[in-house]
């Protein structure tokens, strides 16, 4: 069964966790997702079965929005909830200088993930080596945040939304907003809205084509060269310009690449859901 759909992962359960009640449910056993979701984050994450499994990198999954609360005072080497080690007392901070802190911060912004992340340091999660107390170093990596906007503040809340390009950390980001409040903080909660265009629609299922990254292309020859995987020119096709492109076949399509005139298969025979 192929299928891709969106799910709304729930509070305290990882996503691998997740996954397999959804597999139990749907009694499949081929299924991946994208976007991991920390265990007590809730939200919008993207599952396919089947072939479309293949998918998910050539999937238009960004910009991301979040609703996130942040603790004041809160003090966690996960920076969120997870893991508290203490909670100090602070001061109340004016509305409006929170919302110029936000405001500071929409652009590129160059920062360090949390430690407890699912970045690899020689082959093994930073999540992992900070739970053996390990000592390690991670690289600062860039985001782009397009919006970023107050929502609620009750001391020692901050309750705000935040548009992000794919890959940003919000516990990273909310301990940032502390640090520029002149406090210390912590996520409380977080819940994915979207990811581009993937909205939660009650596990709908979503006709990849609507939502891949790549440009439809045409191929002006025979269109079993394609569904038998023969070697195909540049040429043959109505775009021949170095790129990543979709040809539709039928009930099936083909993700090729074109690069200096060759012309290499993505993936191909990838059946298309007829629910859809």
């Amino acid at each position: 069964m192929n299928k891709l759909f969106v799910v709304n992962k729930p509070t305290d359960i990882s996503s691998n966790n997740y996954l397999r009640q959804i597999k139990r449910k749907y009694n499949t056993k081929k299924a991946g997702y994208s976007g991991t979701l920390d265990p007590f984050a809730k939200g919008c994450l993207i599952v396919a079965f089947g072939q479309y499994t293949k998918l998910f990198r050539f999937l238009k999954k960004s910009p991301k929005k979040y609703k996130a609360t942040l603790y004041l005072g809160a003090i966690s080497k996960t920076l969120d909830i997870e893991k508290i080690e203490k909670i100090l007392n602070v001061e109340k901070i004016e509305n409006q200088k929170i919302q110029n802190v936000l405001s500071s911060l929409k652009g590129e912004i160059e920062y360090l993930p949390p430690k407890y992340c699912a970045k690899k340091i020689d082959g093994k999660k930073a999540y992992k080596l900070a739970r053996e107390n390990k000592d390690f170093e991670l690289k600062r990596i860039k985001s782009i945040i397009y919006d970023l906007n107050l929502i609620s503040y009750e001391h020692p809340f901050i309750t705000f939304d935040i548009t992000i390009s794919e890959g940003g950390y919000i516990r990273s980001i909310g301990a940032i907003i502390a640090e520029k409040l002149g406090s210390i903080g912590a996520l409380k909660e977080l819940e994915r809205i979207n990811e581009g265009d993937f909205i939660y629609e009650n596990e709908k299922s979503l006709n990849p084509l609507q939502y891949l990254n790549t440009i439809e292309n045409f191929y002006l020859l025979d269109k079993f060269d394609i569904l038998l995987g023969k070697k195909l020119q540049n040429k043959s096709f109505k775009i021949e310009q170095d790129g990543i492109y979709h040809i539709i076949t039928d009930n099936e399509f083909a993700i090729i690449e074109i690069k200096n005139k060759e012309v290499k298969y993505l993936l191909n025979k990838i059946k298309l859901d007829k629910t859809c």
